[in-house]
């Protein structure tokens, strides 16, 4: 909880700062623009954090990201297919990804950056290959798709109220996850898992099908969050949609309390963590007009998180340790 308010309260400084420094940054259309922004990037965070919840690493994201949302209006407008067919491909794609990943690191016992970073080259060749290196769209067709991405909901007895419909996707996506991760067995078995994952397996957890659980949920929110994109920008290039999307997925998991040790995440956090990355990208953009330097930015916060995170587990070792010989003393004496 501690952490929560820690990341939520820093949000709200670097809001205020944005505010006073630029007024384009209170503008209706930037507001609703990082609120669907913060849900698209949400969902791949998610999906992320399940995997650094175990103690691993997923560098595909963003490739999975460029194969799905190029893939799926590649099979809608240039091969023709039906809706109903290209969407089930699409998720098939997805969760054979994970699965994949999570065998190779399972029973191979391949090590999930190599194998992820491997993906991460594998599927954006895949996908600039079968397109020819050709931007995909929609054009004007699949109009009631889009507004998946593009839409708005109005909230039910708040007059004149809308929200991005991507937040209504987000919102179902991390109530089903929280669910998952803190109130079912397998969640606990997750987090046990990323704690000490010989002391999982001797506790009788089958640690491979929960490692290649994490990898399935992480490929197939990736393939959703493909699906918005695409549906939200009309368009994709293969050589360049979803680039760097997993430094900004991995980047909100840790900020929001991901360890990347393991053992530990939280869902709010990880959308309180992404919202944060965007409005810094935002303000980056704004206020500095240097927005070349965002990945710099976005790099000097993933190892902020990891030099925070190795602090205060240092912090909590010393003080168990302090603990424990203060115990023993007074017992002995």
């Amino acid at each position: 909880m501690k952490k929560l308010l820690g990341i939520f309260g820093l949000l709200l400084a670097v809001c205020l700062f944005a505010i006073m420094a630029s007024e384009n940054f209170r503008s209706g259309y930037n507001v609703e623009n990082l609120i669907r922004r913060t849900a698209l990037f949400g969902v791949i965070g998610i999906g992320v954090a399940f995997v650094i919840v175990t103690g691993g690493i997923d560098l595909s994201i963003g490739s999975v990201v460029c194969l799905v949302g190029c893939g799926l209006p590649w099979l809608l407008t240039v091969q023709q297919w039906s809706l109903p067919a290209a969407l089930l491909t699409v998720v098939a794609v997805s969760v054979g990804i994970g699965l994949i990943h999570g065998l190779l690191i399972t029973r191979l016992k391949l090590q999930p950056f190599i194998v992820t970073l491997c993906g991460l080259m594998l599927y954006r060749g895949v996908t600039r290959g079968f397109t020819g290196d050709q931007t995909v769209g929609f054009g004007d067709g699949y109009k009631g798709l889009r507004v998946l991405a593009t839409g708005k909901i109005s909230i039910p007895f708040v007059h004149g109220f809308q929200i991005p419909a991507p937040w209504v996707v987000l919102v179902i996506v991390a109530v089903l996850a929280a669910i998952f991760l803190n109130r079912t067995i397998y969640g606990r078995y997750l987090l046990a898992l990323g704690r000490s994952e010989d002391a999982a397996r001797y506790s009788g957890i089958n640690t491979g099908g929960m490692i290649i659980l994490a990898y399935v949920i992480s490929s197939t929110l990736a393939g959703l969050g493909g699906v918005l994109f695409v549906l939200d920008v009309n368009s994709a290039q293969p050589v360049d949609f979803g680039n760097f999307y997993e430094l900004y997925a991995i980047a909100a998991a840790v900020l929001g309390g991901c360890s990347l040790r393991g053992g530990e995440g939280s869902i709010l956090g990880v959308i309180i963590g992404t919202a944060l990355i965007l409005v810094l990208r935002n303000v980056i953009t704004l206020v500095t007009n240097h927005s070349n330097i965002e990945f710099a930015i976005i790099g000097a916060v993933i190892l902020a998180g990891v030099i925070t995170d190795e602090l205060a587990k240092r912090y909590v070792t010393k003080r168990r340790a302090a603990r424990a010989l203060t115990a023993e003393v007074e017992k002995s004496s």
